[in-house]
């Protein structure tokens, strides 16, 4: 008998043993144990979808390696994610172990996407004989090897044509007829056919959302319905807001957005300047949602009612403009909501409700529901998903979403998911001006879009180092960027102070470093004048009728429409994505490139950051991106003047003035397109 202490021996399969070693052998000793399929391309941690667009070419990389010398088989699976078959597409080596495809989502929505690897037996025979035989070493026992692969796969399959196959290949010699038998492309499309994958192995599956292009590209124009008139003591409409629509369509927008068109309550009613004491006519803010009159599921009585807003969006459609809705989770303390759910809201002890803040800012006129009110669960969550389904059937797809950041991301992942799985060409941006973390998470959970911090980047490494954070890090595969100027509520500190052409610097850097572009009503004329010593607007048009004369002296119309011309005439321009920075040897002087998808030519664009005075320096043209030696000619083509002419090597001057802060070229390496 052993000795009492003698230690036992396991089996490496022994499920007794639970030591880090034994499980390793465990894992070994599995059929996909000899497979490694990691570093996958694109994905979001945490599980999220990738973000896409519909026809969009993805791009699969992944590392995938066995031990030794082995073949491998690698092939990329995908579906929309209600199908149940797999499309198939094999996978392409690089070196290094990487492996790559492609595939192109064809419809809107949900899909998913995984890697596959084996051990490619039949792909290693063929690989190792053609080696021999060029070395004249091949010997009968090679000849034998792979007869005795095929006739397995012929016998294990039953596939008629591989066991004709299998026959000829029996009856082939050991020398040219022998070989040219076994290195047949038809057989080893037939051996791929019936491969039973030895040591298979698949990762886990990918989530990626196929959105419509407006999720990626589009610009907005932001105005208040009301402030469409001549007389600031006349209440505007809907109806009034379609005289201006060849305008803003001229300007090249595509996309209306207002804030919200509900009844607006009058308990604690804002006037002039976020003011105490509104007169009787005071119009109040549109984001203390809800009176008499209804709430979010209800149109502000003033504005002219459904049919009136049937009529806008019809218009609006006409014109080639979607209009897009404010969706403002919050509530006046007028709202119908507080009388008929009381459950929806967090009451203090005395009775009363804490109305809103975001110190120092205070919204006296509005209050907030409770997302884990007593009732809330699921009336409340169930009833704000209802109000976006109700505004889809009146025609609008494309929500700006108030402070989501504020609300839970189990509300936002919930209700997104709902809505699109009734109409997944709906759109919602965040309008998050916050925490890096929460930004990029309301992206995970949903959100097609956000703003950005864009509005407080003015400095050339500021700018430059925000769009690679957006273009290299992880952000790149679910963060779009929607660079808005300006905002109702945000009025820059830049721009107070900049005059027109700091009102042209920031609409060029919008609209060329990011496919999304946004404009609140006013910037075109340059208004700028704040409160003293705030980021606010004075004589803010949210609490006030504001109508202008959009023909003002010294408006930049012309450069808005410009550029929402070649935004759309150029698809480089219709990304964040592909934007590289160059050398330009001033601080003051930033200097990108955007290149074609076919890489037939590449759109540069030099901006004098200074509003104030010109700046002078030596810069380097990207000859390299589009193939040419540093000392070749390429065309160029000025996108904004329509001039014309020739580069002669790398290294270039320029000096800009603030009357003219920028330029936007086109280089073409074999004459202009």
């Amino acid at each position: 008998m052993p000795d009492a202490t003698q230690t036992t021996r396991h089996s490496a399969l022994d499920p007794i043993v639970s030591t880090p070693v034994a499980e390793a052998l465990n894992r070994a000793t599995t059929p996909a144990g000899r497979l490694v399929i990691d570093a996958i391309t694109p994905s979001v941690d945490g599980g999220w979808p990738v973000k896409r667009i519909v026809g969009e070419e993805v791009t699969v990389e992944a590392n995938v390696f066995t031990d030794g010398h082995e073949q491998l088989a690698v092939e990329l699976l995908w579906r929309p994610a209600d199908e149940t078959e797999w499309r198939a597409i094999r996978m392409v080596a690089l070196p290094t172990d990487r492996w790559r495809a492609t595939f192109t989502p064809e419809r809107l929505g949900r899909h998913e996407f995984a890697i596959e690897g084996w051990l490619d037996v039949f792909g290693g025979f063929r690989r190792d004989f053609a080696k021999k035989l060029g070395a004249d070493v091949a010997q009968p026992v090679d000849y034998m090897e792979g007869r005795g692969i095929v006739r397995a796969a012929a016998k294990r399959s039953g596939d008629a044509e591989l066991l004709r196959w299998a026959d000829r290949v029996d009856a082939g010699d050991d020398a040219r007829e022998g070989a040219e038998l076994l290195l047949a492309d038809e057989l080893a499309r037939l051996m791929m056919k019936v491969d039973d994958r030895p040591h298979r192995l698949r990762a886990a599956t990918i989530l990626l959302d196929a959105e419509r292009l407006a999720a990626r590209f589009s610009s907005w124009y932001e105005l208040f319905p009301r402030s469409q008139v001549t007389d600031p003591t006349k209440h505007g409409t809907f109806d009034d807001v379609i005289p201006r629509l060849p305008q803003i369509r001229d300007m090249g927008f595509d996309t209306l957005y207002f804030p919200p068109i509900h009844p607006i309550g009058k308990t604690n009613r804002k006037g002039p300047n976020n003011t105490l004491t509104p007169g009787p006519n005071d119009p109040g803010s549109p984001y203390a949602i809800g009176s008499d009159a209804g709430g979010h599921d209800a149109v502000h009585p003033e504005l002219g009612g459904f049919e009136a807003f049937a009529r806008l969006v019809e218009a609006a459609k006409a014109h080639g403009l979607e209009v897009a809705l404010d969706f403002a989770i919050q509530c006046s303390p007028d709202h119908p909501w507080l009388k008929d759910h009381p459950g929806w809201f967090a009451w203090r002890p005395d009775g009363s409700m804490k109305y809103a803040e975001n110190p120092p800012k205070k919204y006296q006129d509005i209050v907030n529901v409770d997302f884990y009110g007593p009732d809330a669960i699921p009336g409340l969550w169930v009833a704000l998903r209802d109000v976006v389904l109700l505004w889809i059937e009146h025609g609008v797809k494309v929500f700006r979403v108030d402070n989501p950041h504020t609300k839970p991301l189990p509300f936002w992942e919930w209700m997104i998911g709902e809505v699109r799985a009734q109409h997944p060409d709906a759109i919602f941006l965040a309008e998050a001006f916050t925490r890096p973390t929460m930004m990029y998470q309301l992206a995970k959970v949903g959100f097609s879009q956000s703003y950005t911090y864009f509005t407080w980047r003015d400095r050339k490494d500021e700018l430059t180092e925000y769009i690679e954070e957006l273009t290299t890090e992880a952000p790149k595969e679910f963060y779009r960027p929607h660079f808005f100027v300006n905002t109702p509520d945000i009025n820059p500190v830049y721009l107070q102070t900049s005059g027109r052409p700091g009102f042209r610097i920031r609409a060029v850097l919008a609209a060329t470093l990011s496919g999304l572009f946004g404009v609140y009503s006013g910037f075109e004329l340059c208004e700028a004048a704040p409160i003293p010593g705030k980021e606010e607007y004075l004589d803010s048009e949210k609490y006030i009728v504001k109508p202008r004369d959009w023909n003002a002296p010294g408006n930049i119309t012309m450069d808005i429409a410009m550029l929402n011309r070649i935004r759309r005439q150029y698809p480089a321009l219709q990304t964040h994505l592909n934007t590289k920075f160059f050398v330009a040897d001033d601080d003051n002087i930033i200097w990108y490139g955007k290149p074609d998808p076919d890489g037939q030519g590449i759109i540069c664009v030099m901006v004098n950051l200074d509003p104030h005075n010109g700046h002078e320096c030596n810069f380097q043209i990207p000859l390299w991106e589009i193939g040419l030696d540093d000392n070749a000619s390429v065309d160029v083509e000025d996108l904004g003047e329509g001039w014309r002419f020739r580069w002669y090597g790398k290294d270039q001057f320029i000096r800009i003035e603030p009357d003219q802060p920028y330029r936007i070229w086109r280089l073409t390496p074999g004459g202009f397109a």
